[in-house]
């Protein structure tokens, strides 16, 4: 019997990290979410925190702890996409305004003190937004570093290249310099990017099959990735919207589903042209070290059977 991976979920909801939090809330024999840390990215913080709120009342555990984080990337002005997840970053099903409260205190430090307290290398942590409050933390208390047991984090894109500049992926172009920190910390880092999220496709077939669980919570999944999906389907003529950050909690269940590289990715925070890019030196072509298992393929059959079956329960 293995021990659950305890994690920290970092946040800014987004219906696709709606269903990355409700497909961890699903698996406590896998996962144990210590914590949701809510960030400003798809949406304002102010709706981010809330969201994340909504969602574990969702799925039923009042008892998550959600912390509000920074509002602000740490040296640029937000952006936000409000045009691909709606002016709540929920839109789609019509949930009600949550009553569990904030948790006291700031993301940041709850990060801080929870990788202190807790034994070296039992906490994961599972950035689904931009990278502000890790960065944060780990400028804050570089000590917490070595703490870490793995990094797991959807972002960047490289054979599939940008979602919000040409070159750029949109957790990375929203504070470049945070995935920068991130990313040379020297902790252990799997990165979900563009190049696998846009393989796990929720056609019509699996989106009947959230709504057919005939759940509340499946109806809302269902309802979300519709929503959702309009955006994606018009940009990429595909048969329905990648689902990018459930594939962070999946890798968590079943990393069998999965496969990438090790290799060197190096943020640009500089260039005009290609700011925010996860430039991955996948085919080994400079003497950089690897830091990153690049993942680039998903059984997406396997992913959205593990999904459907982990939303049911809820």
């Amino acid at each position: 019997m293995t021990t659950p991976r305890k994690i920290i979920i970092d946040t800014d909801p987004g219906q696709d990290d709606a269903v990355a939090i409700l497909l961890a809330l699903a698996s406590p024999e896998d996962i144990e979410v210590i914590g949701i840390t809510a960030v400003a990215g798809n949406v304002p913080l102010p709706l981010t925190q809330k969201n994340a709120r909504i969602i574990c009342e969702l799925a039923g555990e009042t008892d998550t702890p959600v912390y509000a984080g920074c509002d602000r990337p740490l040296a640029h002005t937000l952006v936000t996409a409000e045009h691909v997840h709606g002016k709540t970053g929920l839109d789609g099903p019509n949930l009600p305004d949550p009553t569990m409260q904030l948790t006291d205190g700031h993301a940041v430090d709850f990060i801080i003190d929870t990788l202190r307290n807790e034994p070296a290398g039992t906490v994961t942590l599972c950035p689904i937004g931009p990278l502000t409050n890790i960065a944060t933390a780990f400028q804050k208390a570089p000590d917490i570093i070595e703490k870490v047991q793995e990094i797991i984090l959807m972002g960047g894109a490289y054979f599939e290249v940008g979602n919000v500049t040409p070159a750029a992926e949109f957790n990375i172009y929203v504070d470049p310099e945070a995935a920068d920190i991130v990313f040379k910390s020297g902790a252990p880092i799997v990165v979900m990017p563009l190049d696998v999220t846009h393989k796990a496709l929720v056609t019509q077939q699996r989106n009947d099959a959230f709504r057919d669980i005939g759940t509340p919570v499946g109806i809302a999944v269902a309802q979300m990735t519709e929503f959702f999906e309009r955006f994606d389907k018009e940009k990429y003529g595909s048969e329905g919207a990648p689902l990018h950050d459930p594939c962070v909690t999946a890798y968590l269940i079943k990393p069998d589903l999965f496969k990438g590289r090790h290799v060197n990715v190096e943020i640009e925070t500089v260039s005009d042209l290609t700011r925010g890019m996860t430039v991955a030196d996948w085919w080994d072509v400079t003497d950089r070290p690897a830091n990153a298992l690049f993942i680039g393929d998903v059984d997406a059959d396997g992913f959205f059977a593990l999904l459907t079956e982990r939303i049911a329960r809820l």
